[in-house]
């Protein structure tokens, strides 16, 4: 039955036209399909999806770019909490107020975390240091063996994509380290917050890993992550004469914020279960025609990975990932297909990789691209959401490169508007798969559908981030714009084909913060 059902899918795959969406949705359906179980790293609904993958890139005549074939094996460490034996519990002289789990907090696995820590408190406004900004909220601050608490987010001074890149976690985390902290607190910005705390704390339930290759494991330099539910955050502040209100007050209204110390401690123990797993990244080669630079690899990026089977939501405990992202690994599938069909022959060698782990901290992606020395630009899809026609690019990144000029003629020529991230606290530059690649210094954009602030399509994307993003409802079953999805294939297609055929290969501009990671 199975045989017959991917066999089937796969045969509507090739035969849909593609203008339409409806070869697209034909890759949707089958990656989001209950039958794969939400596509969990290293899980067998995720080796099923990397088959699919492997099989519609050998149909299109693709040459296999993994390490095995079309795949690239990555190994994983593993750590859950187990939290029936872990707690939260703040010290103030002798005494001891407990913190609930999942309710007023949850700890972060997603760093290496200490069986037991106990360490004082103060905070630190934005837990920031951005040197080009002439900003440090550490200045003058003792936080050395101590436990920050600090408001999620960035002042807005500071331009966004030098914002997002120093809350980047690796950079937050190379930067505690080097203060001492032992700890820190997170306090997310209701305004800034993509999913209701009730859905989000779920997560703290996902398997949280690190690539297991050494010299690649970023997961080390505090002892202990949690992050702090604002309607509980007083708790921390009590005696110190500030309140979780004046602290959001301040930040949204771009004022400065208060550094003070907290007077409690915070007492934490963990455990956890720790293992290994192996799970793959799914490539393959358009090689290029011309005899130099064929060298040179344009790559094409989509997340392949979601959050599998988890905590149930109104009954449902499959995270089926249809608009994240199996939408973005359908729209590479079937931009393949339409470059095999108009018989595109590149100058350079356009490279498409389907990336495992993005939900997991980009660890597919960076395994990649620390490994592929010939890249010399990324084109990300990561959750477009063809939620509405199809009249406005979101393009990340869009002012870094001259990708993003190349990205503004493609869209003008096809009647497209062109923006950049309109809405930068939301860190969507560093939250997804071409920040990887930004990292070895390699031109990169990530594209979605676009929408005005205020407009109709603005309350769209929001309810969707409130009911469907991280949850079992970003499924089959929802509305979706197929004709905004196809059109929004064209337009990619048409600029993997620009870039590919450019005479010069992609640079940083003279502006970019990012220029300086260029090799």
């Amino acid at each position: 039955m199975r045989t017959l059902w991917l066999a089937g899918i796969c045969g509507a795959a090739l035969l849909a036209a593609s203008s339409d969406g409806s070869r697209w949705w034909s890759h949707v359906q089958f990656l989001a399909d209950d039958r794969l179980e939400g596509r969990n790293t290293g899980s067998e609904g995720h080796r099923k999806a990397a088959a699919y993958v492997a099989g519609q890139f050998e149909r299109a005549g693709l040459q296999p770019a993994g390490t095995q074939g079309y795949l690239q094996p990555v190994r994983f460490k593993t750590r859950q909490i187990d939290e029936s034996a872990s707690s939260l519990e703040l010290v103030r002289g002798a005494a001891v107020e407990p913190v609930a789990l999942g309710e007023e907090a949850v700890i972060s696995m997603r760093q290496e975390t200490a069986p037991a820590t106990e360490a004082p408190l103060v905070f630190a406004g934005y837990g920031l240091t951005v040197p080009e900004a002439h900003y440090d909220d550490f200045a003058g601050l003792d936080v050395r063996g101590k436990i920050i608490v600090y408001l999620a987010g960035a002042p807005p001074s500071i331009p966004g994509p030098l914002s997002s890149h120093y809350q980047s976690s690796f950079e937050r985390s190379a930067n505690w380290k080097r203060l001492g902290v032992a700890g820190t607190c997170a306090i997310p910005n209701p305004k800034s917050m993509d999913i209701p705390w009730a859905r989000s704390s779920l997560a703290r339930f996902q398997t949280a890993m690190s690539l297991a290759e050494p010299g690649m494991d970023e997961s080390g330099g505090t002892r202990l992550n949690i992050t702090v539910n604002p309607v509980h955050a007083d708790k921390l502040f009590a005696g110190t004469g500030h309140s979780i209100q004046e602290i959001l007050d301040l930040a949204n209204a771009g004022k400065p914020l208060p550094h003070f110390a907290i007077p409690a401690a915070l007492r934490a123990r963990v455990a956890a279960k720790r293992g290994e797993l192996e799970s793959q990244n799914v490539a393959a080669l358009l090689r290029g025609s011309d005899p130099v630079l064929k060298n040179e690899y344009v790559v094409m990026t989509a997340h392949l990975d979601h959050l599998g089977i988890g905590e149930a939501i109104r009954g449902d405990r499959i995270y089926n990932g249809a608009m994240d992202n199996a939408a973005g690994v359908a729209a590479m599938l079937d931009i393949v297909s339409m470059l095999r069909e108009r018989q595109f022959k590149p100058r350079r060698s356009l490279l498409f990789v389907a990336v495992t782990a993005e939900e997991k901290g980009l660890l597919g992606s960076r395994f990649f691209a620390t490994h592929s020395h010939n890249a010399v630009a990324d084109i990300n899809v990561d959750m477009f959401l063809p939620l509405y026609p199809l009249k406005r690019l979101t393009v990340y990144g869009l002012d870094e490169s001259d990708l993003g000029d190349d990205a503004r003629e493609v869209a003008a020529a096809r009647g497209l508007a062109v923006q950049s991230d309109p809405e930068p606290a939301r860190n969507s530059f560093i939250r997804s798969d071409q920040y990887s690649f930004i990292r070895q210094g390699i031109p990169a954009l990530a594209l979605k559908d676009g929408y005005l602030k205020g407009a109709p399509e603005e309350k769209i994307f929001k309810t969707w981030l409130t009911e469907r993003y991280h949850a079992p409802s970003d499924d089959l079953n929802q509305p979706v714009d197929r004709r905004a999805a196809g059109d929004f294939d064209e337009f990619v297609a048409a600029l993997l084909q620009r870039v590919a055929n450019r005479d010069s290969r992609p640079q940083w501009k003279s502006t970019s913060f990012f220029r300086r990671f260029a090799k």
